[in-house]
């Protein structure tokens, strides 16, 4: 009988039924969608764990902009588990990859349209939502498409704006109308919104001159408990930096800043707006990334010594003109943040003039600069000089990133070294505390206090760092 017993026993008796949650829980939390419905046939506790509220906090989903019956499927089948579990939902991403007809945005509109929908009747928790890109200028949003789906994005974030602490809209390329309205849906039938974490870069289309809206510095001005604020440099203005200073001094910490030279910048930004912003929160750190902007002229107007700058980024420096020097920017600009200046990042296209003793000079004399990322004409004794004044002591640099331009040589002489695409001996330099890297991906990070790191030039001109 007992044999008999043994040999009937029910599925749900089995060593896989008594697996611990804690084990069941990792399980069903490294299993995509498909495998996560299939392990739910098991027995009834798996299935029970397909319904646990921590599976399903954090979600992304992809909506494709080509046609592809692949991409298709695995976005509605990401949609349903969303509607099906969405009381879970506390994170929410959703990404449109670059539509290419009118067909897939208007698909796209209305399964937002019935997504947001659902998530807006049966979700009480979310507190971050993303939807980067949409890029909603371009001619593959028709008007109506367009205005349908903002209406459905203004109506959720109006029931969620209680609640709601994160959101990046980041790339939407709206009007300034447009823009404000989805904005103050945020804090429809309440005086502020809630939003600790904001994100508007390229929120608005190019050459939008918003720092000029009344309507945007009155929408900014609902915003009273803001953490960290990314925006472009286009929104900028004497009102905003009041508004941000009498509103959110105890909590600012951070603002990202990013001008393109397609976007207006020429506005005039007292210092003394950056200076009672900085006064009012004090533990503010401001962020800057510049798109083809390196005129001395412009970048002056614009880095103001009041600022508390922690880091600047130039991105996509090419000199058109010869006579053009970028050297005043490095040795008279830069340095007037050498006190609160952490980072800075570089693409130059130098080949009309040497920066090597300028660059390091601007290195030494940050003394707080501890992360360098540099893609340019550079001379192998460059990098020798950064690893020895880190070795001394001079700078306290910790990170160093360099790639050399394609078809790059080095103009450097350095015993060992030879041109790209030559065996030899390369030289060594002994660096204390200290992370090297180059930008080809290989090897990962590596540091150590007693490294020596050997300096070796690829094939297409790639520097590598590695012990």
């Amino acid at each position: 009988m007992d044999e008999e017993g043994q040999l009937t026993q029910p599925q749900d008796q089995s060593c896989w039924a008594t697996l611990p949650d804690v084990c069941l829980h990792r399980i069903f939390w490294w299993l995509g969608d498909k495998d996560r419905s299939r392990a739910a046939l098991v027995c009834r506790r798996w299935n029970q764990m397909m319904y646990s509220a921590d599976l399903w906090r954090y979600r992304a989903i992809t909506f494709s902009g080509r046609h592809s019956r692949v991409h298709a499927y695995e976005f509605e089948s990401a949609v349903w588990y969303v509607k099906k579990f969405g009381r879970y939902l506390e994170h929410l991403e959703i990404k449109f990859l670059t539509p290419y007809s009118v067909v897939l945005t208007k698909k796209f509109q209305v399964t937002m349209q019935g997504l947001l929908s659902c998530l807006g009747k049966r979700n009480n928790r979310l507190k971050s939502l993303s939807i980067q890109y949409l890029e909603l200028d371009r001619l593959v949003w028709r008007n109506s498409v367009r205005s349908l789906f903002l209406k459905s994005l203004s109506s959720f974030l109006k029931k969620m704006g209680k609640h709601l602490d994160h959101l990046n809209l980041k790339g939407a390329r709206l009007t300034v109308e447009q823009g404000c309205h989805i904005l103050n849906s945020l804090s429809y039938l309440r005086t502020e919104s809630a939003v600790s974490e904001l994100n508007i870069e390229d929120y608005f289309s190019h050459r939008l001159a918003v720092y000029s809206s009344p309507q945007f510095n009155q929408t900014m001005a609902t915003f009273r408990n803001l953490v960290s604020l990314t925006l472009n440099y286009n929104c900028i203005s004497d009102e905003l930096l009041e508004n941000l200073g009498e509103n959110n001094a105890g909590t600012l910490w951070s603002m990202n800043i990013k001008c393109h030279v397609h976007d207006p910048h020429g506005q005039v930004v007292w210092g003394m707006s950056w200076a009672k912003l900085a006064r009012y929160a004090t533990k503010l750190k401001v962020n800057f990334v510049f798109e083809k902007v390196v005129q001395y002229e412009r970048l002056a107007r614009i880095l103001l010594q009041e600022i508390p700058i922690r880091s600047i980024s130039l991105r996509n420096c090419s000199f058109s003109n010869p006579d053009w020097s970028m050297k005043p920017t490095l040795t008279d600009l830069l340095p007037t943040f050498r006190h609160t200046l952490q980072k800075l990042s570089f693409e130059f296209n130098n080949n009309h003039e040497s920066l090597d003793e300028e660059l390091h000079l601007l290195i030494l004399s940050c003394r707080e600069l501890f992360y360098f990322n540099i893609w340019a004409f550079l001379d192998v004794n460059f990098v020798e000089q950064i690893l020895k004044s880190q070795e001394e002591g001079r700078c306290a640099l910790r990170t160093l990133k360099v790639r050399a331009r394609p078809g790059w040589v080095p103009r450097g002489s350095g015993k060992g070294i030879q041109a790209p695409g030559r065996a030899g001996v390369q030289p060594q330099r002994s660096c204390s505390g200290m992370k090297v890297r180059s930008e080809a991906g290989h090897g990962g990070w590596m540091s150590h206090k007693s490294v020596h790191w050997k300096l070796t030039i690829s094939r297409k001109g790639i520097w590598r760092f590695h012990p």
